[in-house]
Parts: C-alpha cells; structure tokens; sequence
C-alpha cells in the first residue's frame, strides 16, 4: 500500500487547505478545545490544543490510520508476527513488559516463558550486588557499577537511572559508550577496581567502541588481580554466548537476549540492567508495568484518543503538509536531561528511511529531525530561534507537576511557569510595530505534565514515544526496526584503522590526506 494515496488522505489534505492559515489562538473561541485535544493517563496530562488544526483534522486522520490498515499494524506487532521485514525478525519490546503470562509466540516458541527465566536471573543478580554479597576480588562488597555499552545499550539505561534519581540505591552507576581514550582515562582514575563491575552491553559481542573499551579494562584486571578476577568483576548481555565465553565471562554471568529486541527498544531487556541494579528490580518492575498500561492503551483506544497516534498525527501534519522538518523537546526536569539523546535514536534512527516496505524508494517526506535540551537553560539558548525565526519548529514540553524532594519549592514553580510561559508566548506571540520586538505567534507546542516522576509514570512515557515512533513509521509505509543505516561507517573505519599501519586501500584525495596525517 502506498502512503498518502488513499481517499482518506486526499480528504484529509483537502480540509488542510481549508484551515492551513487558521491561527491556533482562534480554536480558543470553541469552549471545547481542551475536551478534544487535553487527556489524563494515568496521573500524565497530555495537551494537545495548542496545534494548527481542529477536531474535524484528528477525525480525518483517524480515518487515514483505518485506511492505512494500522490497527492491524499494531497488532500484528504483539502478537510476535515477523513486522521487521528485513531482518525477518519479530518486534517484540512489548512483550517484555507484558504483566500477565498470556503466551507470545514466535517461530512456534512462547517467549514468555523465555522472558520469566531471564527475569529469575536478572532479580536475583541484582539483589546479591546491591545486598553485598556479590562480591569482589579481594572480597569487598561493589560500589561503583560501569555499563559498557553504546547505542540503546547506553542511551537507554542511562536516562532512565537520571531520571530516577529519587529512586535510587548507594551504588554509583557510570556509563562508558564512547572510544575517546579521555571518558576511559577519567573513569579509571575515578573508581577502585577492587569494588566495581562491569556490565558489558553487545547483543553482537562484537561492537566495536564496546570490546574496545571492555579489552582494555580486561587487561588492566589480568594485569593487576589474575584471570581470576574476570569472573568476579565483569557480566555481560549478549546473544553471543560463546564470545562472551571466550572473553572470561563466567557462564552464570551471561544475560542472553534475544533477536526479537531492537536497540533502541532494549533497556527493557536484559541490556537494561543497569536500572534494576540502580533502583532494585522491584522499581524496575514498575516502570515495565508503567509502559504495560501504555501499551494497552495503545492497542484498544480508539485513534481519537489514542495518545501515540494523535502524537503521531500531529508529526505527519507538520512534516507531510505544513513542511516542517524538525521536533524540539524540551524537558523542563534536570532528572529529564538524557531524554532528548534518547529520543534522538529512538526517533531518527527508526525513522530515517528513504525506502517504503516494498524496498522502493519514497517519494514524500519521513523521519522528522529530533532535538533538544533541558529548560530553562534552553531558553537561554536556541528559543530565540522557536520564537522569532523563519523556521516554524513544533515544541515537546515535558515537565512533572511537583518534586517531593526539593527543599526549594519555591526554584520548581519558578521553572514551570517558566515551561508554561513558554508555550503559550509560542502560541500567542506580541505584536510591536517595531519589527525586531515583534512575535508572529501561532507557534505550535504539545505539554506532557506528569504528576511525578516515578517508574510507572517514565515507564508510560517511554513507551507512548516508542508508539508514536512506529505508528509514524506505518503510516510513512517505512521499516521502523531496521538500522542498516549505520553499517557503511563502521565497514569503513576497519578499512581506515589498517591504513593507518599500511595503506592498501584507495580513498579520495581528502580522505587520503588525513589518514597520512594522523598515521605520522
């Protein structure tokens, strides 16, 4: 099926036409803006209503998300059918935080069961490192955990543990992703080799900046304590068990994952092991059961009420119609601060496609170009841009209603009414008749307010962006769950890592130059 060929679209681009130049201030004058367009989940308001278009718009989607088959989509995503059609693979992040033990099957095997075990593993890994009686080489309980690992075995660990902070346990958990020798420097001098583990995070086991970074630990650990040391101080997550044998990873420290988990979609896995050792698997469990809740709203609300799909609606209106390429998200939560990065892969590398499923090429616009960093200091920065430039940029405020755990209250309603002055001087502007000091307005913005930060409410919000993200990808008829993007570089940088020694390959003159510049 090919997008935006339907009936439903061409009605619906019709009706665009029709309120193109609507401002959004004018939608106010209906007294039922906020019944449309505002919803409450589970202790998360969701704002709509400061957007270019009308109910008659979220309708007329609706019915191109009907046309598009997506109900189908979805399902076929949890019930474990091969969606990942590239790598003929299931698509199941879903299913790792499923809270019942109703079977999903893929190839004839129920992975729920599989799930089960490998949760047994993980809860009580993570209860004898954080009781203390895992313990080290020289028979010191851990203190410091470092998650090894790059990507979504990084970027997803790593926001949930900030954004958690309240709930966090004595262990300072690092996280080590990139292969510039100065992050590994600085985290060797800071911890004691005596009391830390490693968590190597490579469903491959063959990532490059991963094994990298993992080796060279290695060989400090053999070095200093004996072999003995490697079984006492590293586990791994890897779908390579036999690798990871080899590496000196004791077989019990092993986490196996699995082909069906994406990347982007694994701090649900066992490559996010990290949380439950930061908040305790309890807490973990309760941010899956937080993403439960969305994902079951997902797959029964109605597209006009459907969170994700009303999210990804509005994406398809400014990318594929009013032609606006970019998505800024501003949390207005220092605990929030990853959560751009995170939504940066989740977003783009899902959905930066050229190719529609049946492997032509597209002809119309697809993965919106995502960014952002924490308010205020956002504001401070690039929201000149959002207010008065010639580029028209949607804005995602995320923010929790109230912090239980400041002493300075009085900092918190400073920031939100900041957030909420925000987006509303987007959305009404100021006219001046001295042109620099005036604002156009009619600037659209989305406010997500979450009660508090808790598991359960990240857990949500996580997996309303992980949604919106596929009933995007549906939509635009592109593959979500593929990443062969990537791969180019990563076949090249071998090729450039052996000139460096002895040049046999041939490169353009600029490529040239430098590899003869650094190789010196």
């Amino acid at each position: 099926m090919k997008a935006f060929e339907t009936i439903s679209w061409k009605n619906l681009k019709k009706h665009f036409e029709s309120i193109r130049n609507k401002n959004i201030l004018s939608y106010f004058k209906d007294d039922n803006r906020l019944n449309d367009f505002a919803f409450e989940f589970a202790n998360i308001y969701f704002d709509f209503s400061k957007h270019r278009w009308d109910k008659k718009m979220l309708r007329l989607f609706s019915d191109f998300a009907r046309d598009m088959k997506t109900r189908q989509a979805i399902e076929d995503m949890f019930s474990g059918k091969i969606i990942n059609l590239t790598e003929k693979r299931a698509v199941l992040h879903t299913a790792l935080r499923q809270q019942n033990d109703e079977a999903v099957f893929v190839s004839g095997r129920n992975v729920i069961q599989d799930i089960r075990k490998s949760e047994a593993q993980i809860k009580n890994f993570t209860g004898k490192v954080i009781s203390g009686e895992w313990k080290g080489i020289s028979g010191k309980r851990i203190t410091d955990v470092v998650n090894i690992g790059i990507g979504g075995s990084d970027l997803g660990p790593k926001m949930v543990v900030k954004a958690l902070t309240n709930y966090r346990n004595h262990l300072k958990m690092h996280f080590l992703s990139n292969i510039d020798p100065f992050k590994l420097d600085a985290l060797i001098n800071k911890i004691n080799l005596e009391t830390t583990l490693f968590v190597i995070v490579s469903k491959s086991f063959s990532t490059q900046e991963t094994l990298t970074n993992a080796k060279k630990i290695q060989e400090i650990y053999l070095d200093k304590f004996g072999k003995t040391a490697i079984a006492k101080h590293f586990v791994t997550v890897s779908t390579q068990i036999e690798k990871a044998r080899k590496f000196g990873i004791n077989p019990d420290n092993i986490f196996p994952m699995w082909d069906w988990v994406g990347g982007r979609y694994s701090l649900w896995s066992p490559a996010g092991i990290s949380i439950p050792l930061a908040i305790g698997y309890e807490k973990y469990q309760l941010l899956k059961a937080g993403a439960y809740a969305m994902d079951n709203h997902f797959r029964n609300e109605k597209f006009e009420k459907n969170l994700p799909a009303i999210a990804a609606f509005l994406t398809l209106l400014y990318n594929n119609l009013y032609g606006y390429e970019t998505e800024a998200y501003i949390p207005y939560a220092d605990k929030l601060q990853f959560l751009p990065d995170f939504l940066q892969q989740l977003i783009m590398e899902s959905n930066g496609k050229s190719v529609d499923l049946s492997g032509q090429a597209v002809n119309w616009q697809t993965g919106n170009i995502v960014w952002g960093n924490t308010g205020t200091n956002a504001q401070h920065s690039f929201f000149q841009l959002l207010h008065q430039g010639t580029k028209i940029i949607p804005v995602n405020f995320i923010a929790e209603r109230q912090n239980k755990n400041t002493r300075f209250k009085e900092n918190h309603k400073i920031l939100l009414a900041n957030m909420i002055a925000q987006s509303e001087a987007l959305m009404i502007g100021d006219r001046n008749e001295i042109t620099y000091k005036n604002f156009e307005g009619n600037r659209p913005s989305t406010t997500i307010l979450l009660d508090e930060i808790t598991p359960e409410s990240l857990g949500s919000l996580l997996a309303y962006y992980e949604h919106k993200t596929f009933t995007e990808a549906w939509l635009w008829q592109i593959n979500a769950f593929d990443q062969f993007g990537v791969e180019l570089g990563k076949r090249l940088a071998n090729r450039i890592l052996e000139d460096f020694e002895q040049s046999t390959h041939h490169h353009d003159s600029s490529t040239q130059t430098l590899i003869r510049k650094i190789s010196k």
